[in-house]
C-alpha cells in the first residue's frame, strides 16, 4: 500500500505554518520575575564563561543539523536571530546576593545594552533602575552602551549596587540557591558525594514548605523556583557530557513532577504549570521525542483541566492560572504532526504504531485550547473561515485558529482513508485472507473523538465530519464494538445513532450499566418462595439500596437446590412476566401487539402503584444489565416518553387503533362538514374510572370550545397528551426512576433511550422472534462422553428437528434456561451449549446445569425411549423448571 505522501502544493501553507506554530515553542526567553522584594545590598553579578561545554552540548545552544532545522532560541532582548549565534555573542551570569546567600541565573547577549540588564534586575529585585548602578573595573556602566562596548569578557565580574530590602521567603531562596550551587559544580566536573539525593532533597524541602493556602503567599513561594533560573540550571546538568549529569538531571526533574503531586494539594498544583512549561520550552530543543521532554510534556498536559488557558499571552499574564494559546498551541501542532505520521504508517503495516502518550497528550491540550477560542468573542460561533481580520484581539490569535483548522482538515482526510484502509482489511478477514490484530486501530475512535470535537468550531466541518463517518459506518462500528471502553465518554457516538448498526448502539449503551461482578460478597442476595414470587421480589428489589444492586444478584428459590445464573435468568423471566401480566392492574397491552406494554392509567386501583412501577423499572434495568431476555416489549408511547421526547398521532396507532383512527378521520374530514359541528365534539374527553364515567377538559374551558377545521389539529393534539402522557405521568416517572437507580449514573436515564431506536429495545429486551434454528443449536454445541456421530447424538438431533417451535424453546429453556434467543441467535449466548453423557439408569430423565449451559442424559438405547423422555421435559410445565446440580 502506497504512503500518504500528500501531493497537493496548497498543503505547503499548512506544513509551513505549522513549522512557524512549533518555532513559537522555541521563541523563548527564561523569565525573571518575582514578586518579593530584595534588599539594598552589593550583588555580585558574574558572568564567567561556560567551560563546561561546547556550542553543540550546551543547553541554550543553537540547534545541530538534527533538530529538523528549527530556529534558535532568541536570548533575553534580543531579536530572532537569523543564523548561529557564535561562542562569543553569548554570556552567562549567576547573580548572588552576598548578605542572603542567593543565586540566580542569568543569560545574555553580547550585543545587549547595560540598560537592557538594568531592567532584568528591576523585573527580579524590584529595584527601580534608577537607584541601580553596575560596577565593573571600578567604574560605572552606562546604560546606552552595549556589554561588549563595555569590554566585559565572560569571566567578569560585575556590582550591583541598591538599597536593602526584604525578602518574605528566605529559606525558600536559600534550598533553591543551594541546588543550582551543587548543579553548578557537577557542571564544572567536581565529585559531589550523594549529589542526587541533596537535589531530590531540595526540591521535597522546597515544594512541602509552600503555603498551602491558594493564594499570593503560594504564588510568590512558587516562583522563587522560575525566578532563580532553576529549570534551566537543572537542564544544563540534563544536557552536561559529564558521565552521570544527565541521569542525574533527569531523576531530579521527574522527581519535581512526581512532588508536585505528593507534596502539593491539588488546589496548588496547577501553580507549577508554568515551571513545568519552562521545562518543555527548554528540554524541547534537545528534541521533541526526549524522553524526559514527553514526560514533561504529559504533566504539563495533566494540568491543563485545571488551568485556565488565555486568548492572549499578555492577557494571559494578568488572570490568575491562565495560559496563553500562543503557549499552548506548538504542543497541538506538534503532537498532531506525530499522530498524522502515525496514521500514514498504520495504513502500511499494522505493527507502526506510535506512542499511545502521544494520542493522550493531543486530547488533553486539545481540550483547553478549543475552550479558549470558544470563549473568544470577536468571533461570531461557528467561525467561518477564512478570518476578516478588523479588531486588535482577533489578530493576536488569527494564527492559531486558522491553523487548527488545517490540522483537522488535514487528519480527517488521513482518518478517512484509515478508515476505508480497516473496511479493506476487514473483507480479507472474513474471506479468510489474513487474521491478524491491529493494535493502531484502538487509538482511532480518540482521534476521531477529538475531530468531532474541533468541528463544531467551525462552520460547516461538523457536517463534513459526519458525512465521511457516515460513508465509513462498516469501519466505525467495528471500532466502538471492539475498543469502545466503560469509562470512555461515548455521547459524542450516540448522538450521531443513525451512523450505527444495532450491535454497537447497543454496545455503548450496555457500558451505562455497572459491571456485573461475580463477587459472592458484594452480590444482593435474596431468597424467593415461587408461591409468593411477585411480592417477594418486590420487597427484596424496591426496598433495596441502588448501590447494593449494582454488585449483581444471588438468588435461590426456597426448597430449591438449584442455583447461579440459571436460576437467575428463571427469576427474571417469571417475574417480569408476573409484571405485566394483565390480570395485574400496572401495564396495558396493545390491542395490536400484545407483546407491548404501556402503562394504566388505572393502576391508581393499587395503592402501591408508584412503587410497582419503580421496582418495574429496577426490574427492566437489571434484565437489560444481566443480557437476560424476558419475553416484554414497550410500546412506542412508552419509549418516547421514557426518552423526554413527545408523542405524536403515528406513535399511537398500536396502543390505541380505535383512537388513532378517530383522530385520523377528524383531521381528514372535509372541512365544511367538521365546521357544521355534525360531530358535537368539543375540547373534552370521557374518562372510565372504577367503572364510573366521567368529562375531563382537554384546556380551560374547553367545554365550551367546539372542535371545527381551524382548531381539531389542536384538539388531537390535546386528546393524545391527555390520553398517553397527563394520565401516565406519575407512573412513566416513577417507572424512570427506578431504571435510573440501576445505571451507573441516574442522570443518563433519558439519554438511554434516546440512544437507541425502539427496534434495539424491542430486541434487548425480547429477542429474537424467529424460530430456533436447529442447524445453529447444533453448531454452537459441543459434547462430553458422547462423539457427534454416536447414535444418541444422532436421535436426539433427530427427535429435536421434529418438535414444534414452543418444544424447540422448551427443551432450550430447560437446558440453558433461555426463554427467548439473542437476535444473533445461539452466537449471543454468553457461552457454547454442552451436552454430558451422564451415568444416570436408563429410566432416568435428561437433567440440566442451566448455569453451564449443560444437558445431561444417560446413553438410551434406542431412539423411541430417547423420544418418550424428550417429549416429557419438552412439555410446558417441566421444560420451565429448573434441573438440579
Amino acid at each position: 500500500m502506497s504512503s500518504l505522501a500528500d501531493p497537493n502544493p496548497a498543503n505547503d501553507s499548512r506544513r509551513l505554518a505549522s513549522a512557524a506554530a512549533k518555532r513559537k515553542l522555541d521563541d523563548y526567553a527564561p523569565t525573571a520575575a518575582d514578586d518579593d522584594d530584595f534588599g539594598a545590598d552589593l550583588l555580585s553579578i558574574r558572568m564567567r564563561k561556560d567551560e563546561l561545554y561546547s556550542v553543540q552540548h550546551s543547553a541554550f545552544a543553537p540547534a545541530s543539523s538534527s533538530s529538523s532545522g528549527r530556529v534558535p532560541w532568541p536570548l533575553p532582548h534580543s531579536p530572532l536571530p537569523s543564523a548561529r549565534l557564535s561562542f562569543s555573542s553569548r554570556l552567562q551570569f549567576f547573580v548572588r546576593m552576598i548578605s542572603e546567600g542567593k543565586t540566580l541565573v542569568f543569560q545574555a547577549n553580547s550585543s545587549d545594552t547595560v540598560q537592557s540588564v538594568h531592567e532584568r534586575i528591576q523585573a527580579i529585585t524590584g529595584i527601580p533602575v534608577i537607584e541601580q548602578r553596575l560596577i565593573y573595573r571600578g567604574k560605572q556602566l552606562q546604560c546606552e552602551k552595549s556589554l561588549a562596548e563595555c569590554a566585559i569578557q565572560n569571566d567578569a565580574g560585575l556590582h550591583l549596587v541598591g538599597r536593602m530590602r526584604s525578602t518574605g521567603h528566605p529559606q525558600a531562596w536559600q534550598i533553591i540557591d543551594d541546588m543550582i550551587s551543587l548543579v553548578c559544580r557537577l557542571c564544572k566536573g567536581e565529585t559531589v558525594p550523594y549529589a542526587l539525593k541533596t537535589i531530590r532533597t531540595r526540591i521535597s524541602e522546597y515544594l512541602s514548605m509552600t503555603p498551602k493556602d491558594d493564594g499570593d503567599p503560594a504564588t510568590g513561594h512558587l516562583q522563587i523556583f522560575m525566578s532563580s533560573s532553576a529549570p534551566a540550571a537543572l537542564v544544563m546538568l540534563y544536557m552536561s557530557p559529564i558521565r552521570g549529569n544527565k541521569e542525574h538531571a533527569d531523576d531530579s526533574i521527574r522527581h519535581f513532577l512526581d512532588s508536585c503531586i505528593s507534596e502539593l494539594p491539588k488546589s496548588l498544583r496547577s501553580r507549577c504549570a508554568p515551571i513545568v512549561l519552562e521545562f518543555c520550552k527548554l528540554l524541547r530543543r534537545i528534541a521533541s521525542d526526549d524522553p524526559l521532554y514527553t514526560c514533561c510534556r504529559s504533566s504539563l498536559g495533566s494540568m491543563m483541566e485545571v488551568i485556565k488557558v488565555s486568548w492572549l499571552l499578555e492577557h494571559a499574564e494578568s488572570v490568575k492560572r491562565a495560559i496563553s494559546i500562543q503557549e499552548i498551541f506548538p504542543f497541538v501542532s506538534e503532537l498532531a504532526d506525530r499522530l498524522s505520521k502515525d496514521l500514514e504508517l498504520s495504513l502500511i503495516s499494522a505493527a507502526s504504531v506510535g506512542s499511545w502518550s502521544d494520542v493522550l497528550d493531543f486530547t488533553m491540550f486539545l481540550r483547553p485550547l478549543r475552550t479558549a477560542i470558544c470563549g473568544l468573542k470577536c468571533f461570531k460561533h461557528p467561525i467561518s473561515l477564512p478570518l476578516k481580520k478588523k479588531h486588535h484581539d482577533v489578530l493576536m490569535c488569527t494564527e492559531e485558529v486558522e491553523l487548527l483548522s488545517q490540522i483537522f482538515e488535514e487528519m480527517l482526510m488521513k482518518m478517512n482513508k484509515c478508515l476505508t484502509g480497516m473496511e479493506e482489511r476487514l473483507s480479507a478477514e472474513v474471506s479468510g485472507e489474513i487474521d491478524i490484530a491491529h493494535p493502531v486501530w484502538s487509538r482511532y475512535l480518540t482521534i476521531l473523538k477529538e475531530l468531532n470535537a474541533i468541528s463544531k468550531i467551525y462552520l460547516g466541518s461538523e457536517e463534513r465530519f459526519w458525512t465521511i463517518l457516515s460513508t465509513r459506518k462498516c469501519a466505525l462500528c467495528m471500532l466502538v464494538v471492539r475498543y469502545a471502553k466503560r469509562n470512555d465518554d461515548h455521547k459524542w457516538l450516540l448522538e450521531h445513532k443513525d451512523i450505527m448498526d444495532f450491535e454497537s448502539r447497543r454496545h455503548l449503551v450496555m457500558m451505562m450499566f455497572p459491571e456485573v461482578k461475580e463477587d459472592f460478597e458484594e452480590q444482593h442476595e435474596m431468597l424467593i418462595d415461587r408461591s409468593q414470587l411477585l411480592s417477594e421480589s418486590f420487597e427484596y428489589i424496591a426496598n433495596a439500596e441502588a448501590e447494593s444492586l449494582h454488585g449483581g444478584i444471588f438468588m435461590e428459590f426456597k426448597n430449591e437446590e438449584a442455583t447461579g445464573p440459571g436460576v437467575l435468568r428463571e427469576w427474571f423471566v417469571l417475574v417480569c412476566q408476573a409484571i405485566f401480566n394483565q390480570q395485574n392492574p400496572l401495564f396495558v397491552a396493545c390491542p395490536n401487539d400484545r407483546r407491548r406494554f404501556y402503562p394504566n392509567p388505572a393502576s391508581t386501583v393499587e395503592p402501591l402503584h408508584l412503587k410497582y412501577f419503580n421496582f418495574s423499572g429496577r426490574m427492566i434495568g437489571l434484565a437489560l444489565m444481566h443480557k437476560v431476555q424476558v419475553g416484554i416489549v414497550l410500546d412506542r408511547v412508552f419509549f418516547l416518553q421514557l426518552g423526554g421526547y413527545s408523542i405524536s398521532l403515528e406513535d399511537i396507532r398500536d396502543a390505541d387503533p380505535c383512537m388513532y383512527n378517530s383522530c385520523k378521520q377528524i383531521l381528514e374530514m372535509d372541512a365544511e362538514f367538521i365546521d357544521s359541528d355534525a360531530l358535537g365534539l368539543t375540547f373534552v374527553r370521557e374518562v372510565e374510572e372504577l367503572g364510573l364515567r366521567r368529562v375531563v377538559e382537554l384546556c380551560d374551558g374547553g367545554k365550551g370550545i367546539v372542535v371545527n377545521s381551524k382548531n381539531r389539529n389542536d384538539y388531537v393534539d390535546l386528546l393524545i397528551k391527555h390520553r398517553f402522557v397527563t394520565s401516565i405521568s406519575q407512573q412513566v416517572t416513577h417507572f424512570a426512576q427506578g431504571f435510573g437507580n440501576i445505571l451507573s449514573d441516574v442522570r443518563l436515564q433519558k439519554f438511554f433511550f434516546q440512544s437507541l431506536e425502539l427496534e434495539d429495545i424491542d430486541q434487548m429486551l425480547h429477542g429474537s422472534e424467529n424460530d430456533i434454528s436447529v442447524e445453529d443449536w447444533k453448531a454452537h454445541t459441543e459434547y462430553n462422553g458422547y462423539k457427534a456421530s454416536d447414535p444418541q447424538i444422532v436421535w436426539f438431533w433427530k427427535i429435536v428437528s421434529e418438535m414444534s417451535p414452543q418444544q424447540k424453546k422448551n427443551i432450550l429453556f430447560f437446558w440453558t434456561s433461555v426463554k427467548y434467543l439473542p437476535v444473533e441467535g445461539f452466537r449471543g449466548l454468553a457461552s457454547r451449549l454442552y451436552i454430558y453423557k451422564s451415568t444416570e439408569h436408563l429410566s432416568r430423565l435428561p437433567s440440566s446445569h442451566t448455569c453451564f449451559y449443560r444437558l445431561c442424559f444417560p446413553p438410551y438405547p434406542s431412539m423411541a425411549i430417547m423420544q418418550q423422555r424428550l417429549s416429557i421435559i419438552a412439555q410446558e410445565h417441566v421444560g420451565c423448571s429448573f434441573g438440579t446440580w
